[in-house]
């Protein structure tokens, strides 16, 4: 044999090697659902709305109890699965907006992000819908990770049809500006399941973040959806009626993305995470079950969120899991199951030991902030701090901290800050900590 076709036979071995190497890792989906409350879907108890689609995913995997987002409103959990860090450690303690002097962050480039990550680990990386962590470069989708975006930049939508916010379009396909027609849950549906049934991804292993803006005021549903709610839910509310409608078209959406996923022959070798960045908004409606107040706020309301995660053969199904677990976790969740390198910057821990039902016991402080403007914040901060049975927070920049023993209180409703004064002042010392740690990183754009 000559030595060019004995190369050649090295060669394909070699490429054999690899392309079994790689069949050997999942996919992985993270779903976000945005202002979604702990209680607005039927698995997780609610009475008045259906979500079977969501419902088929705890059933098939697991369903977590006590999970938390890093933070009560959006971008700042947004940067926080994207890095596993404390979202003010990152530049991004309040929500980014399109108009800088209403704006609370600036994603800073610090570490390795979860698309980056995919990346070096033979993944090919892509993000469909809500981005939320920058309108301009160097943090935009592309430049922050992802090989393709299908999206909007933006923090929100003005109507689910017109896509536009104040009078601009921030839809991107990659870097160019699209214009696409339809409900945005159903564009971001359909490209995810195009991604899906795409022959590429038959390359290699995919990681794709689906954000759905969903169920995001406006509470804008179809109207055939919210027809449907008013028929079957009789004596029901209208303002509630949109929000369960616009939450069971998001379920139907997902619903389609998942068809996709076993049509491609792809789901025995899935690992799919779903959760919402924030507790659900209460003005518009939403259900956060038992806990205490909602999105905005520091109670429980704001921050326990729905976290699903099913994997066929790994993850038990049907199984519950009560771990406090944390937006923060996913990225070394995620490093851990595609076998990559250990991230030494992030606050995250991985979890996948409890995800394959192992006992699993996170012993640590959770820390919680959120900068924000006008006359209710002045641009000051609200925050929280966890430590076993205790929360110390600050609900308003302008009142004192208050101290629930959430162990016995989970709900919130006995203010303790007067009566265990050695506990407090120990929480105090923890709350500061955290505040100068957040403090070193800058959160807003540079200056050139």
């Amino acid at each position: 044999m000559s030595k060019a076709a004995k190369f050649l036979v090295m060669l394909a071995l070699v490429l054999a090697a690899s392309i079994a190497q790689g069949a050997t890792k999942p996919n992985i989906i993270v779903i976000l659902a945005d202002d979604l409350g702990w209680g607005d879907l039927s698995c997780y108890g609610a009475k008045d709305l259906k979500t079977p689609n969501i419902d088929k995913l705890a059933a098939e995997g697991m369903k977590f109890g006590n999970f938390r987002a890093n933070c009560p409103v959006c971008s700042p959990s947004r940067a926080s699965l994207m890095t596993g860090c404390y979202p003010d450690r990152v530049g991004v303690p309040g929500v980014i907006r399109t108009h800088s002097n209403n704006s609370w962050g600036y994603f800073s480039p610090i570490g390795p992000t979860l698309p980056q990550l995919m990346r070096q680990n033979g993944y090919h990386a892509a993000m469909i819908g809500k981005w939320h962590l920058g309108l301009e470069s160097p943090n935009t989708p592309l430049e922050r990770g992802f090989e393709y975006f299908y999206g909007f930049l933006g923090d929100m939508m003005d109507d689910y049809y017109t896509h536009l916010r104040h009078g601009e379009n921030y839809m991107r396909l990659n870097k160019d500006i699209v214009t696409p027609t339809g409900h945005a849950t159903d564009l971001f549906t359909t490209w995810a399941s195009d991604y899906i049934k795409d022959p590429r991804r038959n390359e290699k292993p995919f990681f794709l973040y689906l954000a759905y803006n969903a169920p995001h005021t406006p509470i804008q549903p179809p109207d055939d959806w919210f027809k449907k709610v008013k028929e079957r839910e009789k004596g029901i509310d209208e303002k509630r009626a949109k929000l369960v409608a616009l939450i069971e078209h998001m379920d139907a959406g997902i619903g389609k993305v998942m068809e996709a996923l076993e049509a491609s022959g792809k789901k025995s070798n899935t690992l799919i995470l779903f959760s919402s960045d924030n507790g659900g908004d209460l003005p518009p409606g939403a259900n956060n079950g038992p806990w205490r107040d909602g999105k905005q706020s520091m109670y429980e309301g704001g921050l326990r969120v729905p976290f699903i995660a099913t994997w066929p053969d790994k993850i038990k199904a049907g199984s519950t899991n009560g771990l406090e677990a944390m937006t923060m976790d996913f990225l070394p969740t995620l490093v851990e199951v595609i076998g990559g390198t250990k991230q030494p910057r992030v606050d995250g821990t991985s979890i996948l030991p409890a995800l394959m039902g192992e006992k699993q016991e996170l012993v640590r402080e959770q820390y919680f902030t959120r900068r924000e403007g006008g006359l209710k914040y002045g641009g000051k901060t609200i925050d929280a701090v966890i430590k076993g049975e205790w929360k110390l927070l600050q609900n308003s920049p302008f009142e004192p901290l208050e101290l629930y023993r959430i162990s016995e209180d989970p709900y919130e409703t006995n203010d303790l800050a007067s009566k265990e004064r050695r506990i407090f002042n120990e929480m105090s010392l923890i709350f500061m900590k955290h505040l100068q740690e957040g403090g070193k990183v800058p959160w807003q754009k540079p200056l050139h």
